[in-house]
Formats: C-alpha cells, structure tokens, sequence
C-alpha cells in the first residue's frame, strides 16, 4: 500500500468512524488484444482528511443564507465520533467561483455526495481536472478543521472543497469532429475494428486497433483535459512487450475528456507525453505507441467513451473525420494536421 494511503486510512480509522471516503481509488481496467476482455475491476477506498489543495474560501461561509439543511447525527459502530451534519447556503451569485476544477491525487477520484458529509455513500465520482458548475458554496461536515463543501450540478451533489479549485475556465466546446490518432499524412491499418471477432466487446465493442510500429506518435483526437494515465510500466517490466491476462492492468494508458462529456482512450502505450488534468488540443502528441499490458503485438487501442468517473467506460460509436467508421484490414490516412 503507498505510504499516502496508509496516511488516509489511518484518519479513517482514527476520526471517521464509519464515513464513507472522501476520496476513491480508480484503478486502471484493461484492455484485451488479442483474446477476452477483463471487464471488472478492484476498487479500494481512502478517506481523504482536507489536505492537498486546501479550502478553497472560507469567505463564501459568510453573508445571509438562504436556506439550510440539517443531517441527523451519526456515531460509528465502535464506539468512534459522533456527529452532526448542517449546511446552510450563502445566497452569494458566486461571480468569482462559477465553475470548479477537481485536484485530487493521482490514482484518485472525487467522491461526490447528497448532502455535504461523508455519511452517506457518494452517487457520482469525478476525475482529475474535471471542470463542474458551482450551485452554491455550504457549511457542511468539518474535516481536519475545514467545513467548507460546494454544491455543484453535473451531477448533482455535493464536493468537499480540499480536493477542488474556483476556476473562471470556460468547459471546452464539444469537438466539431473526431480525427486520426496519427500524424498528418500518416496511413495505418486496422487490425481488429467495431464488435471484433477477437476482443472488441462488452465495454471495448466500438474500439479500433491500429496496427503500428514501437515508438509511433499518438495524438489527440480532440481537444480535452487529460482525464486520467497510466505510465508505470516501463522498459525491463514484465508486461513492457506485452503478455497475458495477468499484464491486462499494466497497459500504459492515457483517457482525454472531451467536451461533450465524453472521453477517448488510448492504451498499450511505451511512453505518456502528458500529465494528468493537462489540457490538450487535437493533433497534440500524447504518448507513443507500444505494447505494454496484455498485447500480443505492437498496436494502439483507441475507442471514445461514456464519462463514468473510472479509465475504462462503456465505448459508444465513433466517427471519424476522414474515413467515417472503418473496417478490421482497411487502411486509413490521418488528416490530424496542425
């Protein structure tokens, strides 16, 4: 267990009784080729105690509120705090904080609840650099001496503010079109395309694979926010020139959100080339094709896909700008130019 989760799970234990966690762990799925596709995945939990980020302003808790919500008390099982959960909004239009961005470790997802408290179990998680609107800033649930939560819509609920930002960025227009994760001008062929015989199903149905050498640019097929990576195998690594079953959560890895509130995917990489919450624009290089994770050969796996708060989502269509919806052995002409 990394030392920052052992840290977390000790305050659990410590001052949280049976809260539910701020934070949640979003553990990589994987990605088949060829052969079966893994379709569950493990999930640990860690309360998060307000660190990181910090509160974003204690200001927005003062001014005349306009309504107020008052949880009933709760007491852990063994004998651990007892608590009350209250919140009462500020009436503040909150010009300089209508929008949040969401910092949280790597690995992590933010947690996002009913009510400004932790006693309740989250209904929607949200990913690192993902922008939500601001509803209204509330006194909620005080978590190492912060009781500042944000009421936010898209999903609708409630986040603590030590793992969030007041942003003034506007969200991203949804993409105009979907281009060739390939440089301007390159050609590649699709080794195994939508609803593929070999692994294209389940969550991974609308998937294409690219058929490339070791070392080939990927770009961005849109403009987005890097949503979540994997970059922890590397060259010597066991799952580094591929595997079975057992290298499937060892896949280099990199997921952009889009601003349609979708995301695409991009796996089996030899090298990440951006950071997480990173903004990107279409034809920015990304990674660098590979083999990495259960691959039986040097390829990219790219689909786009529902935004569900995890790396791998159910794959929807995908269109793309220069050959609509190609076929497994087609060959295809990047026109992802700058």
């Amino acid at each position: 267990m990394r030392p920052e989760r052992r840290w977390l799970l000790a305050f659990t234990i410590a001052a949280c009784g049976d809260s539910q966690p701020l934070l949640t762990t979003a553990d990589p799925l994987t990605t088949t080729f060829p052969g079966p596709i893994e379709t569950t995945t493990s999930e640990q939990s860690t309360t998060a105690t307000g660190e990181g980020p910090g509160p974003v302003s204690e200001a927005w808790m003062t001014g005349s509120p306009t309504t107020s919500t008052t949880g009933e008390a709760t007491s852990t099982s063994d004998g651990g705090l007892e608590s009350t959960t209250s919140s009462s909004t500020t009436g503040d239009p909150l010009a300089d904080c209508p929008r949040l961005r969401v910092m949280v470790p790597a690995g992590e997802v933010l947690n996002v609840r009913p009510s400004p408290s932790t006693a309740e179990a989250p209904i929607a998680t949200l990913a690192n650099g993902e922008l939500v609107d601001t509803v209204a800033a509330v006194a909620g649930e005080t978590i190492d001496g912060n009781s500042l939560w944000y009421q936010i819509a898209g999903p609708d609920g409630f986040v603590f503010s030590g793992f969030v930002g007041c942003t003034l960025d506007e969200k991203p227009e949804p993409p105009a079109g979907y281009y060739l994760p390939l440089t301007c001008g390159m050609s590649a062929k699709i080794t195994q395309g939508n609803d593929g015989g070999v692994s294209h199903q389940g969550k991974d149905f609308y998937a294409y694979d690219f058929g490339l050498g070791l070392g080939t640019p990927l770009l961005a097929m849109a403009d987005g926010t890097v949503h979540h990576i994997f970059d922890e195998t590397g060259p010597g690594d066991p799952c580094y020139n591929g595997g079975g079953p057992e290298c499937g959560p060892y896949g280099n890895l990199v997921v952009i959100l889009h601003g349609d509130d979708t995301s695409s995917y991009y796996k089996h990489l030899n090298e990440v080339h951006v950071a997480l919450g990173q903004a990107v624009t279409r034809g920015q290089t990304i990674g660098l094709s590979g083999s990495t994770g259960y691959s039986t050969g040097p390829h990219a796996h790219v689909m786009r896909q529902e935004n569900c708060g995890q790396s791998k989502c159910q794959s929807i269509p995908l269109s793309f700008v220069e050959c609509g919806v190609p076929v497994q052995g087609q060959t295809v002409t990047s026109m992802n130019c700058p």
